[in-house]
């Protein structure tokens, strides 16, 4: 049985990433599918919460961001974000892949999967969903998509 929110995200991204672009199912449409998947209708709802979060996401102001800033993580994220998670972020953001905006938003969807624990694996996919996304963001996406779908080191650790 499939049962964490990360799973269903995961079973969207990669079911609806191949589809059409023009494909949109409603929302009870999706719910039943997942159902009908296997997957809780906690998670499920869950799922789309993140989802939601994601969307809304999109308009946060973040003007003060200037290219030349550091993150400094919180405790709480210390704690999710595993040092090679941090590490990754950062390299995307040196390597000109994230801004600090979509650095923000990958931080704040990743802290909201609710999970002990985010390892770089979950990391990176929560950046492709992130990015997928944020249509300025096309070239990042498919250069972190090959990476993913490849399982090539993207630096060394």
């Amino acid at each position: 049985m499939k049962d964490n929110v990360f799973d269903v995200l995961m079973y969207l991204f990669e079911r609806y990433n191949e589809e059409d672009a023009d494909f949109e199912p409603d929302r009870g449409e999706l719910q039943a599918q997942l159902l009908e998947a296997g997957f809780e209708a906690p998670e499920v709802d869950r799922a789309f919460d993140w989802l939601d979060g994601l969307a809304n996401s999109q308009a946060l102001p973040m003007e003060s961001m200037r290219g030349t800033s550091m993150r400094v993580y919180s405790e709480a994220e210390h704690e999710r974000l595993d040092a090679r998670a941090r590490g990754f972020l950062t390299f995307l953001e040196q390597a000109g892949v994230l801004d600090p905006r979509s650095r923000e938003v990958i931080i704040d969807r990743a802290m909201a999967l609710d999970e002990e624990g985010i390892d770089l694996d979950q990391l990176k996919w929560v950046s492709l969903m992130v990015l997928f996304n944020q249509p300025e963001f096309e070239g990042p996406f498919h250069w972190l998509e090959e990476i993913v779908f490849d399982d090539r080191p993207a630096y060394l650790n």
